[in-house]
């Protein structure tokens, strides 16, 4: 029988749900890792709580109050998904309760939240602590990050990264709190979607040097639950260019998409890299295939190839089959499972210090966008 991790879970919507599913489909794993017991959930809202109760039986603990659920010292790790305006208080409050933590981005409402919650991680080094980020799971995504590990690109000439919704584009759409700065942060969408396209570039190395901005907030105002108009003051789409400095001295643009209303993209993240010996990209839009550049001198042809099932992770699905979304769930929290077990991974999940990167960078694009201008990005931290 395999060890056993006790978790409690803090904010019981979608992404607490999936978690959850991912637990129990734990045999889906061929690996000896520890299996995530969930023992405990919290939500202000008891019908999102329901849900658990209803489908899990091994749940002991149901509460409206989190801090109840870090008092109980049989909850051993933590998965925290809350708006932006709560994540300080409630990581900080984890981390001094001694448990372990995957949240949710952008890990603080703005830098300054931000900087608080890494100065406590900084005082618990025995805390595991990660940020969710299931997307470069994809066998694509990794396979184009192990291409950049091996160096098959050469010299880069420019990266592309992006994650796009559609959703927002009916203007119908009853405003949430990710519509509004006051929960989800000045950020916008760079704060509610950046990270994912984030992951790869920093952990190949690649922060921006400087930024330059176009953020537009487009619908002014959502209807609420009861058809009354509210201002949606959050910016809808955002596209950043920067420069990036390669390992070997070379500089190459890097532009980072964020947008919630892009026409087409149902859930569309995406990595593109090209190089002077060769060129890959993958996207969820296509997320069985792989794309690469074969070369002929100074000609080049775009190839595809079908992955199948090559997770991170062995699992009992047969190599010819389609690899998912609850697949790459399933493989993130693996990726930090295996932390919490003392192994390395692969590749890890998104880092604190990968986070506080991102803020710088989000804040400077805040600035790039006011000020009209490029500004340089330095992440020392003070």
């Amino acid at each position: 029988m395999k060890k056993k991790i006790n978790f409690g879970i803090i904010g019981c919507g979608l992404m607490g749900r999936e978690f959850a599913s991912a637990a129990a489909r734990w045999c889906h794993l061929k690996t000896e890792l520890p299996a995530p017991r969930i023992i405990g959930v919290c939500d202000v809202n008891p019908d999102m709580t329901k849900w658990f109760s209803d489908n899990f039986s091994g749940i002991e603990y149901i509460t409206n109050d989190y801090k109840e659920l870090l008092q109980n010292p049989e909850i051993e790790a933590v998965y925290c998904a809350v708006p932006h305006n709560l994540q300080e208080s409630i990581y900080i409050d984890i981390i001094k309760a001694g448990k372990h933590l995957l949240g949710e981005k952008p890990f603080g409402i703005d830098k300054k939240a931000n900087r608080s919650i890494l100065a406590e991680i900084k005082k618990r080094p025995d805390i595991v602590v990660r940020c969710s980020s299931e997307f470069p799971f994809y066998p694509g995504a990794r396979l184009v990050y192990n291409w950049i590990e091996q160096n098959k690109f050469g010299r880069i000439l420019e990266v592309k990264a992006g994650f796009n919704h559609s959703s927002d584009m009916d203007i119908t759409k009853k405003i949430n709190w990710k519509r509004q700065a006051k929960f989800n942060g000045e950020y916008g969408c760079m704060g509610d979607l950046g990270i994912h396209t984030l992951h790869i570039p920093f952990r190949a190395g690649w922060l921006p040097q400087n930024v330059c901005a176009k953020l537009s907030d487009i619908v002014k105002q959502r209807p609420d639950k009861d058809g009354n108009m509210q201002s949606c003051d959050t910016y809808d789409n955002a596209t950043l260019i920067c420069d990036v400095k390669d390992k070997d001295g070379s500089v190459f643009p890097m532009t980072l998409e964020t947008k919630r209303m892009s026409p087409g993209s149902t859930n569309e993240w995406y990595i593109e890299v090209y190089g002077l010996d060769a060129s890959a990209k993958f996207s969820t839009n296509d997320p069985n295939a792989f794309y690469f550049t074969q070369s002929w001198g100074k000609e080049q042809a775009w190839a595809r190839i079908d992955l199948g099932y090559k997770p991170m992770f062995p699992a009992i699905t047969g190599e010819i089959f389609e690899f998912g979304f609850t697949d790459s769930i399933l493989q993130m929290w693996a990726a930090f499972i295996s932390e919490l077990a003392g192994e390395k991974p692969l590749f890890s999940c998104f880092t604190p210090e990968e986070a506080y990167y991102s803020h710088v960078l989000y804040d400077g694009a805040l600035k790039a966008f006011h000020t009209k201008s490029i500004v340089s990005l330095t992440y020392t931290e003070g």
